[in-house]
């Protein structure tokens, strides 16, 4: 007696799909067109199946895959391979990102015939998060040691080296001040005076730095308008420029605005601004301008001082003790300063770099967000693709 066989048919196949709702499944035709969605790619993408049928495969990338050609080498993979594989950002109909495991393959026909590709797609968004909350914990330990290590070094070389001296001036002239001559007094004085208020500037700048690390609580950041910031910094910095007939402007469009912490934003500012008076010459300009790119705005101090060599542009942003005191002894604390500058801005999601020629004058980028950011693509740190996800 022959048993009854059930062969399972095109629909059975489908109600599977549909009831894969942790996975997005869907087919391209030969142009890269999408011609089936399944409902796990409506939950997870937000497109009904009506609104994405005949749209191309590319509707579902960043604009960031799109420009480096990543849909067009997924496809080349695939027909090279079998198969393409990787873990990369998506976007959906909302402009929301999520984080995925993607899987493309080609769709050969009973006789081999080309029929198109299948895309499967697993949302990984909270696995990442949490992944990348790990990593930024690790970073941050790692940072809050060196930067232990990097205040220690300066506290015990850098502030105690001056003090010991100014306490030996003190001594000296409190010893002998009755049998010196009243010039040689009001020179040590003056001395005193220069030295007390550099170890001040030092201290000060300590100060900050350790309050990037260890007071996160102080970060309050907002939108804020960039041009109100400036104006306040010129305010501050007139006087010192005047002295030295260097003129300040901005060329900053009123309604320019960066999601930054004013406090931080003011810091920054004042720091480059502050250097570029130090380091421009009577008579020169000092111009801060701004220009938009992407999810960002990038900020320029341009000065037309003395620059700087490519050996101290190499040094500029490096924690070392022997990088600090030498350009502490050059350029009057600048150093620290600068490191304050770069703690605030990657604290603010932003990055600094310069550019500069030596008798012709230094130009400081910085940059800052527009918006809150939500994620952060393109991220340096190398994820490997990982099919037990």
């Amino acid at each position: 007696m022959l048993k009854n066989k059930y062969i399972p048919t095109a629909e059975f196949y489908s109600q599977i799909i549909d009831s894969l709702q942790d996975y997005s499944i869907f087919t391209l035709d030969n142009d890269f067109i999408i011609n089936s969605w399944s409902s796990g790619s409506t939950k997870i993408f937000g497109y009904e199946t009506d609104e994405v049928i005949g749209e191309p495969f590319d509707i579902i990338f960043t604009e960031q895959d799109l420009s480096t050609g990543i849909p067009k080498r997924e496809i080349e993979v695939a027909l090279k391979e079998g198969r393409a594989t990787d873990n990369r950002w998506h976007i959906t109909k909302d402009k929301n990102l999520f984080y995925a495991y993607g899987l493309v393959f080609p769709l050969i026909g009973m006789e081999g015939e080309m029929l198109g590709y299948v895309k499967i797609l697993r949302d990984l968004t909270e696995r990442k998060q949490s992944e990348d909350a790990i990593r930024n914990y690790i970073k941050e330990l790692e940072e809050l040691n060196t930067h232990k290590e990097s205040v220690l070094a300066i506290l015990s070389h850098d502030l105690r080296s001056p003090l010991s001296s100014i306490i030996g001036t003190t001594k000296y002239l409190k010893d002998n001040h009755q049998k010196m001559k009243p010039e040689a007094v009001q020179e040590m004085l003056d001395l005193l005076y220069k030295s007390s208020n550099d170890e001040l500037v030092m201290l000060d700048y300590l100060v900050e730095w350790a309050r990037i690390k260890y007071a996160s609580d102080t970060f309050s950041p907002s939108k804020i308008k960039l041009t109100d910031y400036i104006n306040k910094v010129f305010d501050t910095l007139n006087e010192s420029a005047s002295i030295n007939t260097i003129n300040l402007h901005h060329e900053i469009q009123e309604d320019t605005a960066v999601f930054a912490d004013g406090k931080m934003l003011i810091s920054i500012i004042q720091n480059i601004v502050s250097n570029a008076i130090r380091h421009t010459e009577k008579g020169g300009d000092i111009t801060v301008s701004a220009k938009t790119q992407d999810d960002k705005i990038i900020v320029q101090v341009k000065d037309t001082g003395i620059g700087m060599s490519k050996e101290i542009l190499d040094k500029l942003f490096t924690p070392q003790m022997k990088t600090l005191s030498e350009t502490r002894k050059k350029n009057k604390g600048a150093g620290i300063g600068l490191l304050l500058v770069k703690g605030f801005l990657e604290k603010n999601g932003g990055e600094i770099w310069v550019e500069s020629i030596e008798g012709e004058g230094s130009s400081f980028y910085f940059t800052l967000p527009i918006e809150k950011p939500i994620y952060k693509i393109g991220s340096s740190d190398e994820i490997m693709f990982d099919e037990s996800a």
